[in-house]
């Protein structure tokens, strides 16, 4: 990494938990069948937890919250968010007891939603689990966060809240910025040079992270980032509010321009953690051409939209493209009322002698 970036990342506090560098693997059946040469950035593999782009997002707010000699860990999120669960198990393996505020994102849920996938996991680290009823107000979700955090610090606690509306320093993204420098690494160890990247949009600290950390090497390799929570428009917005003050905080503004945030939302439909026929197909795809584990709410709906962008043109056949897998496989589970009629293609041979 230039001296100039990695001196700027370095005054942030970071706790190390990410098993880096993640592998950078060809995905030859799945490109051919797309007719695009394919490779995946595997960030399902980060370590922690069955991995995903959390474990990189949240080291420097980890780092931050040990600078302040923190002793109780807060997060809000969606039920089956993954970022609590890797917040679950970090806090636990600092020795921080940890509370996750969830969020009603997703309407008309069972059971097996609120009790499986990253749910279970978040039990099973002893977090204490909080209701928020709002299903999209991050400002008050970070408000409730506080008073929670107030109470807390009354009985004696040292709180640390980790805040997910844009108005705070956005120090997760850092996490993708270094992710950046140390594919391009790969890449050329390989001698790629990459056509497209694809990512998820959501939260906007990996998508502004990833974009940020290219321009600031100086690789200008479009973007995409696939909407996985709210309209292109929006998304827009948020990315370049957040790519902007990330690429303030590593003292390169030159990183930033407004023009190279791309967002589309052709994939989103119903919304939010709603399946739909698109990442259904994506992650029959995946999974059959690669043995490759996509999950309903990120990397089904991103890979999807991958596939929309080479069948209409914006990413032309042939081209060598980057897929960022930002993990989310817990929530298969949670999922599985909802996969489960999918694979009634799938014979199921119960064995002789039995009926």
């Amino acid at each position: 990494m230039p001296s100039r970036l990695s001196k700027a990342i370095d005054k942030f506090p970071r706790v190390r938990l990410c098993h880096a560098p993640t592998p950078l693997e060809a995905a030859p059946r799945l490109g051919a069948e797309l007719g695009i040469e394919l490779w995946i950035k595997r960030d399902d593999c980060t370590g922690l937890v069955m991995g995903g782009n959390k474990v990189r997002q949240i080291e420097f707010p980890l780092g931050e919250a040990q600078s302040r000699d923190a002793d109780t860990l807060l997060i809000t999120s969606a039920v089956q968010s993954n970022y609590v669960r890797v917040a679950a198990a970090a806090g636990r393996r600092l020795g921080m007891e940890t509370h996750i505020q969830l969020e009603e994102r997703v309407s008309d849920v069972d059971n097996l939603y609120r009790t499986s996938g990253n749910v279970l996991l978040d039990r099973l680290f002893g977090a204490k689990l909080h209701s928020f009823p709002v299903g999209d107000d991050e400002p008050a979700a970070d408000a409730a966060l506080d008073l929670l955090a107030q109470s807390l610090e009354e009985e004696g606690r040292r709180p640390y809240v980790i805040h997910l509306a844009p108005a705070h320093p956005p120090i997760g993204a850092l996490g993708y910025v270094i992710a950046a420098e140390e594919t391009l690494s790969q890449a050329r160890s390989l001698e790629l040079e990459f056509d497209a990247v694809v990512c998820p949009t959501g939260s906007a600290l990996t998508h502004a992270g990833i974009l940020v950390g290219l321009r600031a090497l100086g690789v200008n390799v479009p973007v995409y980032g696939i909407c996985v929570r709210r309209d292109a428009g929006s998304q827009v917005a948020r990315v370049s509010k957040v790519a902007e003050q990330l690429a303030a905080m590593i003292e390169q503004p030159e990183a930033f321009d407004a023009g190279d945030v791309m967002a589309f939302d052709g994939v989103l439909a119903p919304g939010y953690g709603r399946l739909n026929e698109v990442a259904r197909e994506a992650i029959a795809l995946a999974a059959r051409q690669e043995g490759l584990l996509l999950d309903p709410v990120y990397t089904g709906k991103t890979m999807a939209g991958l596939i929309e962008h080479v069948r209409s043109g914006v990413i032309p056949a042939g081209s060598r493209v980057l897929f960022i897998h930002t993990g989310g496989l817990p929530a298969i589970f949670a999922y599985g009322d909802q996969i489960g009629p999918w694979l009634s293609d799938v014979p199921w041979d119960k064995g002789i002698g039995t009926e």
